[in-house]
This record gives C-alpha cells, structure tokens and sequence, in this order.
C-alpha cells in the first residue's frame, strides 16, 4: 500500500462512530522504517478549515482495520490529541 491510498482513506474511531479526518502524514521509526503512527489534522476553528489547535497522532497499534474506503481505529480521542 502506498501513502497516496492512505490519504484517500477516512479514519474513523470505532468507539463513538465518529469521523476523524484523513491520514495527513506517517511517523517512521528512522531505525528500523516501521510506521509508528498516523497523524490526522484536528479540526479547524473558522470554518472547519483555519487555524488547528491539535493533530490526532494514532499509534500503529490502535487501527483496527484498513478497508477499501475507511480505516477503523480504537482510541480513546484525548490521549491521542497533540498540540501543534
């Protein structure tokens, strides 16, 4: 799988149902190239868009699964969140 079929892909927490966003970019162990992580932009302040408080760094871990259209996650949302 290639990271432009991971950015077409939604993300969604299996625990509330809710969508999350899309992947915006991987976190890789630069020792031995495994991802660690998927990082999804939190949402914005003006109109969903401007100005982002925080980020979703969800640890490799925590998916559940990777489908056609979505990618299923499990995740408890404020242990996940990360300033930017």
């Amino acid at each position: 799988m290639r990271f432009s079929d991971f950015c077409e892909k939604e993300v969604v927490n299996a625990n509330d149902c809710r969508c999350l966003g899309c992947v915006r970019d991987l976190e890789i162990n630069p020792d031995c190239g495994k991802i660690e992580a998927i990082i999804v932009p939190g949402p914005g302040k003006y109109l969903g868009c401007f100005c982002r408080d925080f980020e979703y760094c969800i640890p490799w871990v925590k998916i559940c699964r990777i489908g056609p259209d979505i990618i299923l996650v499990d995740l408890n949302e404020r242990e996940m969140r990360r300033k930017i």
